[in-house]
């Protein structure tokens, strides 16, 4: 009798998770390393939720007021 197929698992994306750790979070690779899967991606939730709700207005309300400065 021959076992059924099993899924292949996908390998865990460590280039993906230390850019976001390391770059966007700007964690500690000390701190990055103790984290959990689970840790780091409930920390990137809380960016995703807040980039999720900028929409145009609330961009355009933002340029309006704090505008670049003039380098000229």
């Amino acid at each position: 009798m021959t076992q059924p197929a099993r899924p292949r698992a996908e390998p865990f994306p460590w280039d993906e998770a230390m850019h976001a750790g390391l770059g966007l979070l700007r964690l500690p690779p000390d701190q990055f390393w103790r984290m959990t899967p689970r840790e780091l991606a409930a920390a990137l939730g809380i960016l995703a939720r807040a980039s999720a709700q900028l929409d145009r207005a609330a961009l355009e309300d933002l340029m309006l007021r704090f505008p670049d400065a003039s380098t000229v």
